[in-house]
């Protein structure tokens, strides 16, 4: 098929790759022309782990190409994808200033029947939308169709190619036909394909996004708890994980979450809620939580130096919200950095492939290290923000030798207790009570 993708932000580069890889022929556009000349010359604006290799090949192979021109991108395809931001607006709700500029440009360009597709994540009620602003500007026929994206940061090739379903909303049966069509190449080991209304896709996205910061911000709460009665909060995962109501996804206590999805369509789903008149207050309490949990490695540091931060140096590892990403949107190690700045300490931070991102937010304000034990050179800490791989196993010896205070805070449940302990570290994790 020939597929346009407007927009090459996260999901729109990884959806037109993906779609190209399966063999349809992929024109992928952008307002931004530094960013499409960069795209055309092998530079990938984003990190995710694969992407870079699957996008040169395409390219190489005349599948997927990269324009400013979307009146051309229109012309010579039958399915157009929006796939451009919705960034939050004050009140909570998504800000469709985008999504609605691309289907008046799509209208603009038409010369002939389209499907139109919103694969940016969407307020319930915003394909109308897109169809009164492309029916504004043509009198082409068209159909409009609600395909939420499900991909994880870090894992989002795997996610798209490999999907655990597929939701399409469409009250058309010939363009749910084509749409199945289209993803038939990523569903041969059986997954579904699920055909709704478009009011359902447009809810579901943001409901499944509700219901995974609900377990995580949940057993943050059951963390706490577990640090005040004595517990440990892995074995308290353990014992109700395996309940096959349950299950493990998703139960990991830490220092909160963060990224572009979790803490926007948590709001998102807050306002569209208020804007029916209903309160939704199982989602209020999870960002709540939530945003308290950012501050948890922090408070615990202030508790073991006594309420006083002023001139000591931490080092911090991890930058990104979570790993195999550069993306610091919501991380909490930046709201972690904030307090220590606040604080009057000092911050060395390493992070694999976040220092940039983390740059453009911090500024000169901290110290960056490409290194991760070079930002433990007479740090008074450490605190671990990410769980990124190469944090899992360091040599604990030489970590002591670097510090001036052998503590750790951390906000990843990474290490064991016992082999810190022996080591003399003093170490600090979530969910379980004092240092270990």
């Amino acid at each position: 098929m020939r597929i346009a993708v407007v927009g090459t932000g996260y999901v729109g580069l990884v959806a037109g790759t993906c779609f190209a890889e399966s063999g349809n022929t992929v024109i992928c556009v952008d307002v931004d022309e530094e960013k499409i000349s960069k795209l055309k010359a092998g530079q990938i604006p984003i990190y995710e782990p694969g992407l870079e290799e699957m996008v040169k090949k395409n390219v190489e192979e005349e599948r997927l190409s990269f324009t400013t021109d979307i009146d051309a991108a229109v012309r010579e395809s039958l399915i157009i994808f929006i796939a451009v931001g919705t960034p939050p607006e004050e009140s909570g709700s998504a800000d469709l200033q985008h999504v609605l500029e691309a289907a008046s440009a799509i209208g603009k360009a038409m010369n002939g029947y389209k499907i139109i597709v919103d694969k940016s994540t969407v307020p319930v009620g915003t394909a109308r939308k897109v169809a009164a602003a492309v029916a504004a500007e043509t009198t082409h026929p068209f159909n409009v169709v609600s395909n939420p994206e499900f991909l994880k940061e870090g894992a989002a090739i795997d996610d798209f190619m490999k999907p655990d379903r597929v939701v399409i909303g469409t009250d058309d049966p010939r363009v749910a036909e084509i749409m199945k069509e289209l993803y038939s190449a990523f569903v041969r080991t059986g997954k579904p394909i699920v055909i709704m209304d478009v009011l359902s896709a447009e809810l579901t996205k943001y409901a499944a996004n509700a219901m995974l910061a609900t377990r995580i911000s949940f057993m943050n709460e059951v963390a706490r708890i577990c640090e005040l009665v004595g517990a440990d909060v892995t074995m308290v995962r353990q014992g109700i994980g395996t309940d096959s109501r349950i299950g493990m996804p998703f139960l990991f206590p830490g220092c909160g979450y963060g990224g572009s999805c979790f803490p926007k369509d948590s709001r998102a789903i807050i306002a569209t809620a208020r804007e029916y008149g209903y309160d939704f207050k199982i989602m209020k309490s999870v960002e709540e939580v939530n945003a308290r949990q950012k501050r948890a490695l922090f408070e615990k540091a202030q508790r073991f130096f006594n309420g006083d931060l002023s001139g000591r140096t931490f080092a911090v590892w991890g930058l990104a919200f979570k790993a195999n990403t550069d993306d610091v949107r919501e991380a909490s190690a930046l709201v972690l950095i904030e307090e220590l700045l606040r604080a009057g300490a000092s911050v060395r931070a390493s992070d694999p492939e976040a220092i940039e991102s983390a740059r453009r937010v911090l500024g000169d304000r901290i110290t960056y290290h490409a290194r991760a034990f070079d930002a433990l050179r007479g740090a008074d800490g450490l605190f671990v923000a990410t769980e990124w791989v190469e944090f899992r196993n360091p040599d604990f010896e030489k970590m002591k030798e670097l510090m001036k205070v052998p503590v750790i805070f951390d906000g990843r449940n990474l290490y064991r207790p016992a082999t810190l302990a022996e080591l003399g570290f003093k170490y600090f994790r979530i969910g379980a009570p004092g240092a270990e």
